[in-house]
């Protein structure tokens, strides 16, 4: 006869009954004791998780600044007969450049990987959004490379006659329908209110007077409604120039027969640009410092008939010596005390400021400019190009920089 095992259980302890729920009992407690710490440390590491945003250890670790240009043999971006918003002194090869290798390099951090510009992505991120770049001509450069990137799927349209002429390439609009989104330049070469000798504004060696205390109107009128502001300036601040705070002469440069550059102008430039952005009433975007973009004028200045003719990056024994590679040095190092004191206070308000450190990189990139390849019938100037960047170029990397720090912060 076979017995099953409830059959045995009973048989068992027939003369000793035990309640059933007496073991449910002493189970239940152990339970709670074993499980209920495990619980609580998983709900408290849920809530950081979830605090942190998105932050993961490869962003907090990684310092996308500090890195080297490597070899990237893959298709590119675009091509410069693929974009139609490339000005003609930036297009290298329509101007008659033979080379190509400056185009098969990428910016590489040291200790993590900056990933590749998404186009896409990035319009979703600014859908319904507007952008401004301000500044002089190198913040132009990274927009054109921005309009570049987002041309095949955003197809900007140009709407400068809406604000102003249509010829004026120092204040220009583009707007994407299919995203509502809106980018611009405002041309601001010194920040802050200035006046030229020159009635055009355009001669690099004339005078100029700078209000070191008053942010320049032709940006900070506009400014207010922009979801994002990218701030790019810096080469315009070595020519003669006069220092004026509240109306008074406070010094000056390259005045009085002396060559010495001032750096006071310069940073008070930043300071001032940076406090109007935090005292700014209705503004809740994003504020970006892109740092200083070296030139590599060799064996004289822009107008001694100095040359950028190298087809290869440097190496970092030929970056520690080249050319007013001091100078370089000297205004970065004002650019990120300036930035570091602008984003503590701005903090405070609640407001987010971000750092696109791009001077490392580009001061390794001698073989990136325009040079005598500045624009058709134009190769045999005088005059070389060795502050801007061609594009398609490494000035692309500036705004995978963009992006990157867009979704950081």
């Amino acid at each position: 006869m076979k017995t099953n095992c409830k059959e045995m259980f009973n048989c068992k302890y027939a003369g000793n009954q035990i309640p059933k729920g007496a073991f449910l009992l002493p189970l239940t407690l152990l339970l709670i004791v074993v499980l209920l710490p495990l619980i609580r440390s998983l709900i408290q590491s849920s809530s950081k998780i979830y605090a942190s945003n998105m932050e993961t250890p490869e962003r907090r670790s990684c310092n996308i600044f500090s890195g080297y240009w490597a070899p990237y043999p893959k298709e590119l971006y675009y091509y410069n007969e693929t974009c139609p918003f490339i000005l003609e002194q930036l297009n290298c090869i329509k101007s008659g450049r033979p080379d190509r290798d400056f185009l098969k390099l990428r910016w590489k951090p040291h200790d993590c990987e900056l990933p590749l510009f998404d186009a896409i992505q990035f319009l979703k991120l600014v859908r319904g959004k507007s952008m401004a770049f301000v500044g002089d001509s190198i913040g132009r450069n990274q927009l054109q490379s921005l309009l570049c990137l987002i041309n095949a799927v955003a197809q900007p349209e140009d709407i400068t006659e809406k604000y102003t002429s249509h010829n004026d390439i120092f204040f220009r609009w583009w707007f994407s329908a299919d995203y509502n989104f809106t980018v611009a330049t405002l041309w601001s070469p010194f920040l802050v209110k200035f006046i030229d000798s020159d009635v055009s504004g355009r001669a690099f060696d004339s005078a100029t007077k700078l209000y070191l205390d008053e942010a320049d109107r032709a940006w900070s009128s506009k400014i207010e409604n922009f979801d994002y502001v990218i701030f790019s300036t810096g080469q315009w601040f070595f020519r003669p120039l006069t220092f004026y705070e509240n109306g008074e002469i406070v010094g000056c440069q390259k005045c009085e027969n002396t060559t010495e550059l001032n750096y006071y102008g310069y940073r008070k430039a930043f300071r001032t640009a940076f406090r109007t952005m935090r005292n700014l009433k209705g503004f809740r975007g994003l504020t970006f410092l892109v740092t200083q973009s070296p030139g590599h004028f060799e064996n004289g200045l822009w107008n001694e008939g100095g040359t950028c003719n190298r087809t290869n990056p440097f190496t970092m024994e030929e970056r520690q010596v080249y050319q007013n590679g001091d100078i370089v040095d000297a205004v970065y190092q004002i650019q990120v005390e300036e930035f570091a004191a602008a984003e503590k206070e701005a903090r405070k308000k609640g407001m987010h400021f971000g750092l696109i450190d791009i001077t490392n990189a580009m001061a390794m990139r001698p073989d990136a400019h325009p040079s005598r390849y500045r624009g058709v019938g134009n190769n045999n100037v005088t005059i070389n190009d060795c502050v801007h960047w061609c594009l398609p170029g490494p000035v692309n990397t500036w705004n995978e920089i963009l992006l990157y720090m867009m979704k950081l912060l």
